[in-house]
């Protein structure tokens, strides 16, 4: 009768002790982070890989395997990348490419997602684009450039139609993924629910297939912004862009400020891929698959 009673009754004083110190952990994990502690669990791996690669780079100055006027050190090249930093041209030409890769990623991002959008709702369409999507994909940009300038000259047009046809397809096969790989059961969710047709794209498949989306636009960015680069430095039209000032930086033999300028460009391939990162991280948080909340 006793223990009936225990069994039926309160959980004895072990149990409560256990459960309030699961209780307690839970807390400890959820507990958020100071700014300053996340700020340095983010900064100091980039400022680990800088200072490896400075100290590779100068040991291979030292090594003399090339003279100092065609491979210059950190020494010599980092006040040059300050005094680039600091010369109002460098930032128009900033400025005129940031504004190609906008214009051209955004292009992009609107015709990848419609084809995206109509071949993965159409066996038909799947069938005959989804491999011709993919080769598009695996084809070098720098391949393009003959075709695009007989189209368009030497003009933005053809740095734009490079730009475009570089990052589209992997923009189209991100959607194309994250569509096949929706979860069945959402899919049976929202048909018991009465989604159909244009709502039931909007509400549940987009929603969906966003992670993978996601990725194909981090993917896509990345061709973009190879594709831009090769295009200022093939097509040339006459204000200074940041692939004309590494050409130019290269016929005077100027290296320190042409690897300033690739400074430059590494600088903002890493802050754009950090948007990408946050924006990967916010949609985990939301979904409930950060790491924090595992």
């Amino acid at each position: 009768m006793v223990l009936e009673q225990k069994s039926e009754g309160v959980p004895d004083a072990g149990v409560n002790r256990e459960l309030a110190g699961l209780d307690a952990l839970e807390l400890t994990t959820g507990a958020k982070q100071s700014f300053l502690s996340r700020l340095w669990s983010a900064l100091w791996p980039i400022a680990s890989a800088v200072l490896i690669s400075l100290v590779a780079w100068q040991v291979v100055v030292w090594s003399g395997w090339r003279p100092p006027w065609v491979l210059p050190g950190p020494g010599d090249v980092l006040p040059v990348f300050w005094e680039t930093l600091n010369e109002p041209k460098t930032w128009d030409a900033i400025a005129l490419t940031m504004r190609r890769a906008l214009i051209g990623f955004a292009l992009a991002v609107l015709i990848g997602g419609v084809i995206g959008a109509l071949v993965s709702q159409s066996w038909v369409l799947r069938r005959a684009f989804g491999s011709l999507i993919t080769g598009l994909q695996t084809m070098p940009s720098i391949a393009w450039f003959p075709l695009a300038i007989l189209l368009f000259k030497l003009s933005e047009g053809a740095i734009l139609f490079v730009v475009i046809l570089g990052a589209a397809p992997s923009i189209a096969n991100g959607l194309i993924a994250g569509v096949d790989y929706t979860p069945p059961i959402l899919l049976r969710a929202g048909k018991v629910m009465g989604l159909k047709g244009f709502a039931r794209y909007r509400h549940l498949i987009i929603p969906a297939s966003l992670p993978s989306f996601v990725a194909g636009l981090k993917q896509g960015w990345a061709f973009a912004w190879r594709s831009l680069m090769a295009g200022e430095l093939l097509v040339i039209i006459g204000k200074q862009s940041v692939g004309t000032l590494l050409t130019f930086s290269r016929d005077l033999n100027q290296t320190a400020t042409m690897i300033s300028i690739m400074f430059l460009i590494l600088i903002i391939g890493i802050v754009v891929d950090q948007l990408f990162g946050l924006a990967d991280r916010s949609l985990r948080t939301r979904w409930g698959m950060d790491d924090k909340n595992r």
